[in-house]
């Protein structure tokens, strides 16, 4: 079985190149799913145009296939709901400086 807290730890090393404040504490991962040996996340991007996106997303399924158990990951661009700051953890607006 895959441990969640392992999943999430995996997210965590993957940082919004422009922001440098990782996926999970950005509030862009909205559902990780894991089942037998196959993982499935729903995340988005502070802005559909955001040019990172790609870069984001490959960087994403490169950390959970790190994951021990792990042997397929998908993970799903969403834009629904949008994304807002509202969705950052404290540690996130420290980082960025807001308060």
């Amino acid at each position: 079985m895959i441990e969640h807290e392992a999943l999430v730890q995996a997210l965590k090393t993957v940082n919004d190149p422009e922001l440098n404040v990782n996926v999970v504490d950005l509030g862009l991962v909205y559902s990780i799913r894991a089942e037998d040996d196959r993982v499935d996340v729903e995340m988005t991007l502070t802005s559909p145009a955001c040019p990172m996106g790609p870069e984001i997303l490959r960087n994403s399924v490169a950390a959970l296939e790190k994951v021990e158990g792990v042997a397929k990951v998908d993970v799903k661009l969403v834009m629904t709901p949008p994304w807002t700051p509202d969705r950052m953890t404290d540690d996130a607006r420290d980082e960025l400086g807001m308060f």
